[in-house]
């Protein structure tokens, strides 16, 4: 399942006009009102409120009374990157099972119920994190917690239902990865970089021997290790009030026993790329693409300043018009797309990524000479400092998107929260970003970009020599 980041929650952000034009069966919000204006220097961008349950449980809340309805998330600090060796997509697999039902709620009643009541629910796995989702009227918040604090409570997971589980999570391997090349490839160069069972190496679905060999007790013992108060959090978003909401939570997660769970230890990066440099071809694929990925700090591991640095680096590299690598490869005519990509909020470390995509009638080589050719530049020169400011300036306006909707906040607050990093990072990242000086984007660039934990990768047709 994809990740979801303070930045994917920024792009997501961006449709939302767009989604609540469309009809629903049973409206749930109130006609569209102007966004809100920019939050002022120092201002948190949804203040939101946090408080821990006796059982450990920390509650986040963030209201607003634009519209008549609330989110609710219910983060775990589980996801794949806790999957045990030799059992790779665990927590994807057991992220379905645990829509089987619980104690007080039948098999596929949750959904049903939020259903009928014209909401929306789901889940999600990413590499950091398990959370599980709806979207109701506001006066129904209490009948999605107590549905949500049940299945967190005593989950059923029923034994005959988990082989025709494991046959739709196997399908939608197939589906998401098997049957698309860039998928495969994507999922083969990620194993290339850091090791088929390190744990940033293994896919989030999990290798298909591996969902094979998960078991029931499995799924039991990483629930109950990882599935604790201590190791969750609840975040609530929209119209409701500060002091009903501590109610609920009280009366229905405080049940919840408390029970200890493990460090979340990540092993570090390995010393280098367990394979440099990685080329397939693939009879479905009509053009190239070039993959470039360094092993990186992230705001949890590693140099938390230099991740800021890494995130404009990142932006004025290879975002679009105006970058780097679209001035030196889509605009002379060697590329169709050039980018770069790089997630701060991660779990252990994280990598720097670069693709490109050449035109036709481009060789490879010249193209990956090009793409290196920009590098050496900017680590032997550095960057300016009107690009600096330019990419600031670009990521720090997504601030205005999250405060529209409740769509991105709780996203943004639990993921960040389930992995360790205080309020105030979600509070204040347009801040931080702003801080990075230029100094700063050069050290990040020479100390990442400029060291041997880096990986390059082609996928290419099939006839490409």
């Amino acid at each position: 399942m994809p990740s979801v980041t303070r930045r994917s929650a920024i792009a997501a952000a961006t449709i939302l006009p767009v989604a609540a034009a469309i009809p629903l069966a049973r409206p749930l919000a109130a006609p569209a009102v102007l966004p809100p204006p920019d939050p002022p220097a120092g201002k948190p961008l949804f203040g939101a409120k946090s408080w821990t349950l006796a059982n450990g449980l920390r509650v986040v809340f963030a209201e607003s009374r634009r519209v008549p309805v609330v989110s609710h998330y219910l983060f775990y600090g589980a996801g794949g990157g806790e999957d045990p060796a030799g059992r790779s997509g665990l927590a994807h697999f057991l992220e379905h099972m645990m829509f089987k039902g619980s104690r007080n709620v039948a098999p596929g009643a949750f959904s049903l119920a939020v259903a009928r009541e014209g909401g929306q629910d789901n889940a999600f796995t990413s590499r950091d994190v398990t959370a599980y989702h709806q979207t109701v009227e506001a006066s129904r918040l209490p009948l999605v917690m107590r549905m949500e604090a049940d299945r967190f409570a005593d989950p059923l997971l029923p034994a005959e239902m988990l082989e025709p589980e494991r046959a739709v999570v196997l399908e939608e391997r197939r589906l998401r990865t098997d049957s698309n090349p860039r998928a495969r490839f994507w999922e083969a160069f990620e194993a290339a970089l850091w090791g088929p069972q390190h744990w940033r190496g293994r896919p989030i679905i999990g290798w298909q021997d591996e969902i094979r060999a998960i078991t029931r007790d499995d799924m039991m013992e990483f629930y109950q290790r990882r599935y604790a108060p201590a190791n969750a959090v609840l975040v609530v978003t929209g119209d409701v009030r500060e002091d009903a909401l501590r109610r609920l939570a009280d009366d229905l997660y405080g049940r919840v026993p408390a029970r200890p769970t493990p460090p979340r230890d990540r092993a570090p990066p390995p010393a280098a790329a367990v394979e440099p440099r990685l080329i397939r071809q693939d009879p479905a694929v009509r053009e190239a693409t070039f993959l470039r990925a360094t092993m990186a700090p992230s705001l949890t591991y590693g140099d938390a300043q230099q991740a800021w640095a890494l995130e404009v680096l990142a932006h004025l590299l290879g975002s679009g018009q105006g970058s780097r690598l679209h001035k030196a490869l889509v605009e002379t005519g060697l590329a169709t797309s050039a980018s770069a990509s790089y997630d701060s909020e991660a779990l252990g470390a994280t990598s720097f990524g670069i693709s490109a995509t050449p035109r036709p009638g481009v060789a490879p080589e010249r193209l990956e000479a090009a793409v290196e050719a920009e590098v050496a530049r900017l680590l032997r020169d550095g960057p300016e400092e009107a690009e600096r400011a330019r990419s600031a300036s670009q990521l720090t306006a997504g601030a205005l998107l999250t405060l529209d909707g409740i769509g991105a906040a709780p996203r943004m607050l639990g993921g960040a929260l389930a992995i360790g990093l205080p309020l105030e990072v979600v509070e204040f990242w347009p801040r931080h970003l702003r801080a990075v000086t230029l100094d700063q984007v050069t050290v990040a660039a020479r100390a990442v970009l400029g060291e041997a934990r880096t990986a390059r990768g082609w996928l290419l047709p099939e006839s490409a020599s």
